[in-house]
C-alpha cells in the first residue's frame, strides 16, 4: 500500500467539495481493489476510518435534509399520492448532480423511507459525475437495465451543454446528438418497463461563480441549457421543471408588483439563488437539492394519468414553486 497521506489542506478540499462526487466504484467497477475499503481510502490519502466518516457525514446530511422536507405538510401529503407501488425498483440515471452523496436522489430516497409507513422500494443511484447523455447511454445496460427497473428518472443535459475552453464555439454534445441519445435511452428503457420515464431537466448554472473555479476546463451558459430543456420538454412521460426555475430566488412576495409593468418584467423570473449552490455555481447545495426533491414529488403527485402512448400533460395547477410565470 502507498504511504501517501493527504495533507490537512487536501483533506479540507475533499471534505468541502470533491469527495461527495468521487464515487470511483461507479466509474471504474472493474478496477481491481475497487471494493476494498482500504485500497479506496489509500487513493485519497486517507485512513479507512476517515473515508468512512466523511461519506457517512454526507449520508447523514441527506437524511437530515429529508427530515426537514417532511416537516412541510404539503410534502408529507404529496408522497402519499406518488405513482410508485411497493416492491418496485427506482433507478436514477444522471451526472454528478445525481451522483452527489448528499444529492437529490439520496434525499428523495430518505423522504420516502422515512415518510411512508410501509415503504418497500429499491433505490439505485446510477449517477456518474460529469456524464453527458452519450456517456450515460454507453453504460445503460450495466447501470440501468441490469437492475430490472420499474421506474427510471433521467437527469441529464448539464454536461452535454458544456463549452470547453479549447472549443468555446460549440457545446460538447450537439442538440441533435442529445435528441438522438434521449430517444435511444427512451426506447431501450421502454422495453423493460411499462411505466413512463421521469425526465428531470438540468437546473440553471450561475456562470460567474463557475468561471472562478480553476478546476473546470469548461463554461456553462443558461441560453444553452434552456435549449436542452426544450428537447426534454418534448419527451413522453413526466417532465419535471421544464423551465428550469426550481433554483430561483422565490423568497420575496411578488404579489404587489402585479400592476407595475416595468418592475414585473424583472420580478417574474428572479434567477437562481446563490445559496442553492456550492461555491462552483454548478452543483446544488443541500437547499438546492431539497428544491429539486420538492419539485419532483409535487409534480409526480399532481400529474394526470397518461393515455397509452401519449405524452403526460402538465398538471392543471402545476407551476414552479412560489414563482410567477406569465
Amino acid at each position: 500500500m502507498s504511504d501517501f497521506k493527504a495533507s490537512e489542506e487536501e483533506k479540507e478540499v475533499l471534505e468541502k467539495y470533491l469527495l461527495q462526487f468521487l464515487n470511483l466504484e461507479k466509474q471504474f467497477p472493474l478496477l481491481p481493489g475497487i471494493d476494498n475499503p482500504e485500497a479506496m481510502a489509500g487513493i485519497f490519502g486517507l485512513e479507512t476510518s476517515e473515508l468512512k466518516k466523511l461519506r457517512d457525514r454526507f449520508q447523514s446530511n441527506a437524511k437530515q435534509a429529508a427530515i426537514e422536507l417532511l416537516e412541510d405538510g404539503e410534502v408529507a401529503d404529496w408522497i402519499e399520492d406518488l405513482p410508485f407501488e411497493a416492491g418496485e425498483t427506482i433507478v436514477a440515471l444522471g451526472d454528478s448532480i445525481t451522483d452527489d452523496l448528499q444529492g437529490w436522489f439520496n434525499i428523495f430516497q430518505n423522504v420516502l423511507e422515512i415518510g411512508l409507513e410501509d415503504a418497500d422500494f429499491t433505490f439505485i443511484n446510477s449517477g456518474v459525475s460529469y456524464d453527458t447523455s452519450t456517456d450515460a447511454l454507453k453504460r445503460l445496460n450495466r447501470d440501468v437495465l441490469d437492475h430490472d427497473p420499474d421506474w427510471v428518472i433521467v437527469a441529464l443535459g448539464t454536461f452535454d451543454a458544456q463549452r470547453l475552453h479549447v472549443a468555446p464555439d460549440r457545446t460538447l454534445v450537439s442538440l441533435a446528438d442529445f435528441w438522438e441519445n434521449l430517444n435511444t435511452i427512451e426506447t431501450v428503457i421502454g422495453e423493460v418497463t411499462d411505466n413512463p420515464l421521469i425526465w428531470l431537466t438540468p437546473p440553471p448554472v450561475i456562470t460567474e461563480m463557475l468561471q472562478q473555479i480553476r478546476l473546470f476546463n469548461f463554461d456553462l451558459f443558461e441560453e444553452d441549457l434552456s435549449s436542452y430543456r426544450e428537447i426534454l420538454s418534448g419527451k413522453k412521460g413526466y417532465i419535471v421543471d421544464p423551465l428550469g426555475t426550481r433554483m430561483n430566488d422565490n423568497e420575496g412576495d411578488h404579489d404587489h408588483h402585479e400592476h407595475e409593468d416595468h418592475d414585473h418584467e424583472h420580478e417574474e423570473n428572479p434567477g437562481p439563488a446563490a445559496w442553492n449552490y456550492l461555491s462552483d455555481g454548478l452543483h446544488p447545495s443541500l437547499s438546492g437539492h431539497n428544491s429539486t426533491v420538492k419539485e419532483l414529488i409535487r409534480f409526480l403527485a399532481l400529474a394526470k394519468e397518461p393515455e397509452e402512448g401519449a405524452s403526460l400533460e402538465t398538471p392543471d395547477d402545476y407551476e414552479p414553486e412560489d414563482n410567477e410565470i406569465d
